[in-house]
């Protein structure tokens, strides 16, 4: 199974973590899945853009970006996060390349536009080149990917622009030719009223924990971010599963770990009353 993984940058920060998350891709490997790897790096380029004294400026959960700070998220994500990451993968035997989009053009970006804001140099996937991916992946590798990105029609020194690794892991699911999507954070899966794991569920599903407060906070863009992978992939797996477990990989390929998100109903008129 090829499968793409979502990782956020939380769990990169610390060398514990992030050496067992590790782990767990070398043990999925070693089961004879390819893998690619996609990161955040959100605390991180927090820290470093405080230092330097941004501002730290956010709508709707998305980072503000102007030319400076689009010069720290490539930095960040780009270099410190992503090397890192590779780095630690290779201590676990993992044979990593780190790549952002415009290694061998593997993606660009247009210009994220929301409604009354101009959230700068905030982008979506436009347009990806899957050839390097998966040539890497032929030959054994595992690509590491930095959510930056060129513009489609940006000119030659122009700042790179900034990719929510949520919302970018389905667009590249689909180019890169994944069976799944995981999407591995800190919490067991999506809580029902009950704050049990919900093992399933279907847009309509979501949107009734949303409308009925039982989904909240942080876990409002992780439903937004599997519901667009699934739109993306309705053939993939889509999953939300825990990142801890030493073989955390393998068992959100099971049933009974993580919530998968699956087609059915979307919310109506007569849902909203």
């Amino acid at each position: 199974m090829r499968i793409l993984v979502k990782i956020g940058g939380a769990w990169l920060e610390q060398r514990g973590p992030r050496a067992g998350l590790c782990l767990s891709l070398a043990r999925a490997r070693a089961a004879g899945h390819e893998l690619v790897v996609v990161h955040g790096g959100g605390n991180q380029i927090r820290t470093l853009g405080a230092a330097l004294g941004l501002a730290d400026r956010y709508h709707e959960g998305l980072r503000i970006t102007d030319a400076r700070t689009a010069e720290v998220v490539l930095m960040v994500l780009g270099g410190q996060v992503n090397r890192t990451l590779v780095a630690a993968l290779q201590c676990a035997g993992v044979p990593a390349v780190g790549l952002s989009g415009a290694d061998g053009g593997t993606f660009t970006a247009r210009k994220l536009e929301r409604p009354g804001v101009d959230l700068g140099f905030v982008g979506a996937v436009d347009r990806v080149q899957p050839q390097l991916v998966t040539s890497l992946l032929a030959d054994g590798y595992v690509p590491v990917v930095a959510t930056v990105a060129p513009g489609t029609h940006a000119a030659d020194g122009e700042p790179f622009f900034n990719l929510n690794a949520d919302h970018a892991a389905g667009p590249l699911c689909r180019a890169f030719g994944c069976d799944a999507v995981l999407f591995l954070t800190d919490v067991p899966g999506v809580l029902g009223a009950d704050r049990q794991p919900l093992r399933t569920l279907t847009p309509a599903d979501c949107d009734r924990l949303v409308r009925g407060s039982v989904a909240t906070g942080g876990m409002l863009p992780k439903l937004e971010a599997a519901l667009l992978a699934l739109r993306e992939n309705p053939r993939a797996l889509v999953k939300i599963a825990p990142a801890g477990a030493p073989d955390a990989v393998l068992d959100a390929l099971r049933p009974d770990v993580g919530t998968a998100f699956v087609a059915g109903p979307e919310p109506t008129e007569a849902d909203h009353g």
